[in-house]
């Protein structure tokens, strides 16, 4: 095994960033958020929540420090099998964060 160099590092810190907010917070997965968290389809914020809501799921779920690590792991344990071909992936991802980032900068004008 070995440790990244302070580039690859960066780049799996901004696409382990990236993929935290597409699982935790994008709304294009809302759909699917709600089917494994057990939400009807047409649940907003503010209804009432379901008996068999899955709510120990949806604080690990939202959680940087919980998901945020096995995050880190996945990107980490890929990174260690293929080495180019995760930075590669992972350089778009780190683009994507980067965007998004300037971007709520920008909106704050």
């Amino acid at each position: 095994m070995s440790a990244p160099s302070w580039w690859a590092f960066t780049l799996l810190a901004l696409a382990a960033f990236r993929t935290f907010r597409l699982l935790a917070k994008d709304t294009i997965l809302d759909p699917p958020r709600a089917k494994l968290l057990r939400l009807a389809k047409d649940w907003k914020p503010g209804d009432k929540i379901p008996k068999e809501y899955r709510g120990k799921l949806a604080e690990f779920m939202v959680c940087p420090w919980c998901l945020g690590f096995w995050i880190c792991v996945a990107w980490w344990g890929v990174w260690q099998i293929w080495e180019h071909g995760t930075l590669v992936a992972a350089s778009l991802m780190a683009l994507s964060a980067v965007v998004g980032l300037v971007a709520k900068l920008d909106a704050e004008d």
